[in-house]
C-alpha cells in the first residue's frame, strides 16, 4: 500500500517553520490537498532542542521577533493566534546588555523606544532626543514595510503615504545614522543587533536595520517549551487541518516539464505528482541538483544564485553548567560583548578561523525561562555569526581540535567580561559549526541565514524583483533564503509569502478558465 495519493494540489519539501507556515496559510484559504515531506523524524528543522543526560537544551532560538503582547499582537504573533497555534510565549527581560570595555560601555537596554533612548542617554548624556527620534524613524519604516509587503501601490502613493520609507530606502544604516550626528559611543550602543543579519553597518540597508531595531525594541519572546514547541504545535495543527505529513521522506528531485512543475521524486523512488511545489532547500541546491531534467533550469536562475552571496552561519557553544546563573557570572539574559563595535573590523575578524572572535553574543536562557533546566543549573549559549566560507578548506583530521579551540576562545571572551571562569562547572556541552548545520539539517554550505542583505538585494528589492526571479511555473521557495531573509520570525513570513505565490497563481488560472 502506497503512502501517497496519485496527485496533490501542493507538495511542500521540508517540514520546518517556513514550510508549515505555508501549509497553514494555504489551509486558511481553502487549500486542503497538501503533502509535506520531511527528511528527518521530527518537524521544525533548526527550531528544535536536544537532550543530553536528562537535560533538555534549546538548540538555536535566542529570541522570537514580531510576537507582541496578547491583545496587541504583531504580525507573527497574530498569525499564530489566527491559525489556532497556541504557544506559551515568555517575554525576554531585556533587549540586550552591551559590554565593550575598550569603549567604557557596560549597559543594559530594555524594550520601549523611550526607555531605550533614556538608557543610552544615561551613558552618553545629551543624546536622548536624537536617539529617540532615530528609534521613531525606525518604527515608521517598520510600519511601512509591513504595509507595503501586502499592499501594492504606485510610487506616488508610496511617497505620499510612506515618505520616511521612500527617503531612506536607498541608504545604508551608517549613512542614515550619521545624519543624527550622534557621538561614537551612542552609535556603538545602538549597533549590536547587526550580528543577526550578518552585514556590516556600512553595507547594511537602513531599511533592514530599521525593521530589526523597531521589532526588537517592542520586546522579544521565547517559547516555554523551547523552539520545538512551535514546531510540534504547528505540525499538529497542519495535520488537524487535513494535510498529510510524512517523515523520513527526503525529496531528491523536483520534476519539471515545459517550464512547469508536475511532481517530485523521493530518495526512496516514489514519484508523486502535484500542481505546485514549495521548496525549503536553497535555490542553489534546487537549480543545480534537484530539477529534473536540469535542461529545464533557465540560465537566469543560475545567474541569480551565483549573484547572491550567502549570509552568515553560527559557531556556537551550548552548555549546561552546575550552579545558578549568577554563580557562573551570568547576570542577565542577552549580552553582546567584545573588543570592538567596529563592524568592518569584526567582519574581517569573522572571515578567518586563525584568531579568536572579537565579538560574541551570550544568552542565559534561565532569565527568560526559569525552568529550562533543573534548579541549581544554568543553560548558556555563546555565538559568533560568521561566513561559512571561513571554514572552507578545514581538513577532517583538524576539525575536532578546531571546534574545541574556538569554543574555549569564545568562553574566554565572555569570562573577560564576567570575571567568573565557569568552565569547571560544565555538565554538558555541544559545539556547532557550519559543518554541524550541513550534516544535521542539510542547509546549503551550513548556512541558515539566507542570502546577504545588500542595497541591491534585500527584502524591498526582492519584493520588486519577485516576478523576474520566478523561473519555473508552480515552484515557490520558503526558508531563510526567502524574501524576508533570516531568523525564525521571518521564516513565518517567508512561508506565508510562498503560499501567497501559490494562491495568486491559482486565482489567476481560475479567472482565466471563466
Amino acid at each position: 500500500m502506497s503512502y501517497f495519493k496519485d496527485h496533490y494540489d501542493v507538495i511542500i519539501i521540508g517540514g520546518a517553520l517556513a514550510g508549515m507556515s505555508a501549509a497553514l496559510q494555504l489551509q486558511a484559504k481553502g487549500v486542503k490537498d497538501i503533502l509535506i515531506l520531511e527528511k528527518h523524524n521530527l518537524p521544525g528543522g533548526l527550531a528544535t532542542d536536544f537532550v543530553r543526560d536528562g537535560f533538555e537544551i534549546e538548540a538555536t532560538l535566542h529570541e522570537m521577533m514580531s510576537i507582541g503582547k496578547p491583545g496587541n499582537r504583531l504580525k507573527v504573533g497574530q498569525f499564530f493566534d489566527d491559525m489556532g497555534v497556541d504557544i506559551d510565549w515568555l517575554p525576554v527581560p531585556e533587549c540586550y546588555r552591551v559590554a565593550l570595555p575598550n569603549s567604557g560601555i557596560d549597559a543594559i537596554i530594555h524594550d520601549g523606544y523611550e526607555t531605550a533612548a533614556r538608557e543610552i542617554d544615561a551613558v552618553v548624556p545629551g543624546t536622548y532626543d536624537k536617539v529617540h527620534e532615530l528609534f521613531l524613524l525606525c518604527r515608521r519604516v517598520y510600519d511601512s514595510m509591513n504595509i507595503l509587503s501586502v499592499t501594492p501601490m504606485s510610487k506616488v502613493q508610496m511617497l505620499l503615504k510612506h515618505p520616511d520609507f521612500v527617503k531612506t530606502v536607498g541608504y545604508t544604516a551608517t549613512e542614515v545614522i550619521n545624519t543624527f550626528n550622534l557621538p561614537k559611543k551612542a552609535v556603538e550602543m545602538i549597533t549590536p543587533y547587526w550580528i543577526y543579519v550578518g552585514t556590516k553597518m556600512d553595507d547594511l540597508p537602513f531599511t533592514i536595520y530599521a525593521f530589526l531595531m523597531a521589532d526588537y525594541l517592542t520586546g522579544s519572546y521565547v517559547c516555554r517549551g523551547y523552539s520545538h514547541e512551535m514546531s510540534m504545535k504547528m505540525e499538529k495543527k497542519v495535520e488537524e487541518n487535513g494535510a498529510q505529513f510524512e517523515f523520513k521522506q527526503e525529496v531528491e528531485k523536483i520534476l519539471v516539464k515545459n517550464g512547469k512543475v508536475y511532481g517530485v521524486r523521493t530518495r526512496k523512488g516514489d514519484e508523486i505528482h502535484c500542481d505546485y511545489v514549495i521548496a525549503a532547500p536553497y535555490p542553489n541546491k534546487v537549480y543545480t541538483q534537484m530539477i529534473e531534467p536540469l535542461s529545464e533550469v533557465p540560465k537566469g536562475a543560475i545567474k541569480m544564485v551565483n549573484g547572491r552571496p550567502l549570509s552568515v552561519t553560527p559557531v556556537s557553544v551550548i552548555a549546561v553548567l552546575e550552579g545558578k546563573p549568577e554563580e557562573n557570572g551570568l547576570m542577565n539574559y542577552s549580552t553582546f560583548s567584545g573588543t570592538t563595535m567596529d563592524t568592518n573590523e569584526i567582519w574581517e575578524n569573522y572571515k578567518n578561523i586563525t584568531e579568536p572572535y572579537n565579538y560574541i553574543t551570550t544568552i542565559c536562557l534561565n532569565y527568560a525561562n526559569p525552568h529550562c533546566v533543573p534548579e541549581g543549573y544554568t543553560q548558556v549559549s555563546i555565538t559568533a555569526l560568521v561566513p561559512s566560507s571561513a571554514f572552507e578548506g578545514v581538513k577532517e583530521e583538524e576539525y575536532f581540535d578546531l571546534k574545541r579551540r574556538l569554543a574555549n576562545e569564545m568562553m574566554e571572551e565572555y569570562i573577560k567580561i564576567s570575571g567568573v571562569d565557569f568552565r569547571p562547572n560544565i555538565t554538558e556541552i555541544e559545539i556547532t559549526t557550519p559543518m554541524t548545520i550541513a550534516h544535521y539539517v542539510g542547509a546549503w554550505k551550513g548556512n541558515i541565514y539566507g542570502y546577504s542583505h545588500a542595497l541591491a538585494d534585500h527584502a524591498v528589492a526582492r519584493l520588486q524583483m519577485k516576478e523576474q526571479d520566478h523561473f519555473i511555473e508552480g515552484l515557490e521557495f520558503a526558508g531563510a533564503h526567502g524574501m524576508s531573509g533570516d531568523g525564525m520570525g521571518p521564516q513565518i513570513t517567508n512561508g506565508r509569502a510562498a503560499a501567497k505565490g501559490v494562491l495568486d497563481d491559482m486565482a489567476k488560472k481560475k479567472e482565466g478558465a471563466k
